[in-house]
């Protein structure tokens, strides 16, 4: 019961004044001779000015000062980690290529070149025939002729590309020719 009552004499105090009754008058004809704004002015020069609240506080001697913040190293660990995921996954990539490539036989290679020569005797053959005419008047000559030495052309090629000393077989690569 005791607490109670103490409860409502806090209340009562936290309130604000009640409302004049009808009866009491309010006091009337009090008069100031005080100039609030040049009393403002003065008391405002006469002061101490007012010294922040942290003055003392020395940001250098923090224990924190100079080093990196922990959320910074947890970020840059994170970015290290998936840099090195990325580097893991090339280094796997490049390792199947590897893998799906290989050096040709002697022997293989050495049927290519002999097949190779085979065919471009024939074309030369060919072409020599085609070379008789003296006037190469229809269309269908002029093709033909352009399109043997072109075909004896990229022959000699293959067959350049094919005498150096190492050639790998690369199996992902797409096939050049068009079945």
């Amino acid at each position: 019961m005791c607490a109670i009552i103490v409860q409502r004499v806090k209340r009562q105090d936290a309130r604000k004044p009640g409302v004049p009754k009808r009866d009491e008058k309010p006091i009337q004809g009090l008069v100031s001779d005080k100039n609030f704004i040049v009393a403002n002015a003065v008391e405002n020069i006469l002061a101490a000015p007012k010294l922040p609240a942290n003055a003392n506080k020395d940001y250098l001697k923090k224990k924190a000062y100079g080093k990196t913040p922990k959320y910074l190293t947890n970020i840059k660990n994170e970015i290290e980690d998936e840099y090195n995921l990325v580097r893991e996954m090339q280094i796997e990539e490049q390792a199947e290529e590897d893998r799906k490539k290989f050096l040709m036989p002697e022997e293989e290679r050495g049927e290519l070149i002999a097949a190779l020569k085979k065919k471009w005797e024939v074309l030369h053959i060919e072409y020599q025939k085609e070379a008789h005419y003296p006037k190469l008047d229809t269309l269908g000559k002029k093709s033909r002729k352009i399109n043997l030495e072109a075909e004896m052309e990229q022959i000699e090629q293959d067959i350049r590309k094919l005498t150096k000393n190492y050639i790998f077989i690369d199996t992902t690569a797409p096939s050049s020719t068009y079945w």
